[in-house]
């Protein structure tokens, strides 16, 4: 059995071993419009053909009786490359590898990406075919370059949907249709419209964002496009477990504080401005992976230091070396902040980026800057942990920490709190 990719629905473009095979056939495979390609190319001698449904069952139940039966040469036709999303899998439930020859075409992938002029040995590919919608989101949400395979059940629109829900952010996104046929349609448009059009359910989709910003964390521990580590249920880590600078770093008795006024929810953007060692973004990520996270901290150095503890931590989190408010516009609109770092004009240009229903949480160590912040927030605690420590002798002592600041708001309750 030979499987023959067909570029661009034309079959005067196969290679001389592609048309030879197709030419030699006694039985052709196909779905209906490579058949109708076939009965009009006008080469081949006549030959039985077989359609290609979606009961794969009942398909390799057809090839099985005709390698049997010595039915052969056989040819299945396909679109692009047949190992790449396409029909090789199902063959291969069926038959030996060995009975197979594979000649294959551009996929629609290359070709999508060919036709935006843009390499895509960078790029993550991931099928809405049979597939959960999530995962794609997922992967969409987290990787700077992605094309995905839409389907019927998961068509461009339903992505785009599902791509706002989750508070995802793009720098670029094209939907691609019809690859090399007569009607082709490659358009570029922003996310809104892509989830209020409608478009061919076989598209290719190109998502390129959020922002083209670096992800540390899962690419390390296992890379992108993998599921990742299972939700952690606790907050407040010890300090040890993150690499800081000076004490740069929300204490855990603040954090856990600060995570539970932040009323996390499932899917949305946080924003952690002035991270320091990055332990507020980190632990939101690893509660709700479903977040995207943003860590903006002004230092180089103190930026590579956020992105190790992610990785070491093993979560996704974007971070970033720029100073607020300036940096802020590079990113999308948050739906929660934390704010551990700047003055009040920081907190005024969070909070006015800040989504509906939307919570921000802002730490600080001078209480006159507190005052200020519980003006605009709504609301003001002071948390004072005192640490025990063991003595020489065995014997346990308080040791006195300076008193945090803690304002949050605004005054109703966040959209989605649980």
């Amino acid at each position: 059995m030979t499987v023959v990719g067909i570029a661009d629905d034309r079959l005067e473009l196969l290679a001389p071993e592609a048309k030879d095979a197709l030419r030699r056939a006694r039985t052709v495979i196909g779905g209906r419009r490579h058949l109708a390609l076939y009965r009009a190319w006008g080469e081949a001698e006549a030959a039985d053909t077989v359609a290609i449904t979606a009961d794969t069952d009942e398909l390799g139940a057809r090839i099985r009786a005709l390698v049997a039966g010595d039915a052969g040469p056989l040819c299945v036709l396909a679109s692009g490359d047949p190992g790449f999303f396409g029909i090789l899998r199902t063959l291969l439930n069926h038959l030996d590898r060995h009975q197979l020859q594979v000649l294959p075409a551009p996929s629609s992938v290359s070709v999508a990406f060919a036709r935006l002029g843009l390499p895509w040995d960078d790029a993550v590919v991931v099928s809405a075919h049979g597939r959960p919608l999530e995962d794609a989101v997922r992967v969409a949400r987290t990787a700077p370059k992605v094309a995905v395979l839409t389907s019927p059940d998961s068509p461009p629109e339903a992505l785009g949907k599902a791509l706002l829900v989750a508070g995802c952010a793009v720098d670029a996104l094209a939907v691609c249709s019809r690859l090399g046929a007569p009607d082709e349609e490659v358009r570029e448009l922003s996310l809104d419209e892509l989830a209020e059009g409608r478009f061919d359910p076989l598209s290719v989709v190109v998502v390129l964002g959020p922002g083209a910003l670096p992800l540390s964390g899962w690419s390390a521990a296992g890379g992108l496009g993998r599921a990742p580590r299972p939700r952690v249920l606790a907050w407040g880590r010890d300090d040890v477990l993150y690499a800081h600078r000076g004490g740069m770093i929300t204490k855990a008795e603040t954090r856990a504080i600060v995570l539970g006024k932040l009323a996390l929810p499932e899917h949305g953007v946080l924003w952690d401005v002035g991270a320091g060692s990055g332990s507020v973004a980190i632990e939101a990520a690893m509660l709700c992976p479903g977040l995207t996270v943003f860590a903006l901290e002004a230092a180089d150095e103190d930026a590579e230091r956020i992105s190790a503890n992610a990785t070491a931590a093993g979560v996704g989190v974007h971070v970033l070396a720029g100073t607020a408010p300036g940096s802020l516009r590079a990113l999308p609109d948050p739906d929660r902040a934390f704010v551990g770092g700047g003055g009040i004009d920081v907190l005024e240009a969070v909070l006015a980026r800040l989504a509906p229903g939307g919570q921000v949480v802002a730490t600080f160590a001078a209480l006159d800057r507190a005052v200020e912040a519980a003006h605009l927030l709504g609301n003001l605690i002071e948390v004072r942990a005192d640490r025990g420590e063991r003595l020489p002798d065995g014997a346990w002592r308080l040791a006195a920490n300076n008193p945090v600041f803690v304002a949050w708001g605004p005054a109703e309750p966040p959209a989605g709190a649980r």
